[in-house]
């Protein structure tokens, strides 16, 4: 799942190291559209539904956080 949202990271934004990176959000790597694609990326790959519940930045600061979140909405 790890590969899988990096690969989608790195389709909205080159030459970060989303890998290592802990503050995705917080740092402004990404912008609120590229937020928008994520969501809709991420809901597609991993068939879930995102509430404005899960739409915070502590969710999407790193890859760890991303993937921790979509194995909650998965269960």
């Amino acid at each position: 799942m790890r590969e899988k949202i990096i690969e989608i990271l790195e389709s909205l934004k080159k030459n970060v190291d989303f890998e290592n990176e802990t503050a995705i959000i917080d740092n402004g790597i990404l912008e609120s559209f590229d937020i928008i694609r994520l969501v809709n990326m991420l809901s597609d790959e991993f068939d879930v539904e995102f509430t404005a519940a899960e739409l915070v930045p502590e969710n999407f600061n790193s890859v760890d956080a991303i993937a921790e979140m979509i194995e909650e909405l998965e269960d």
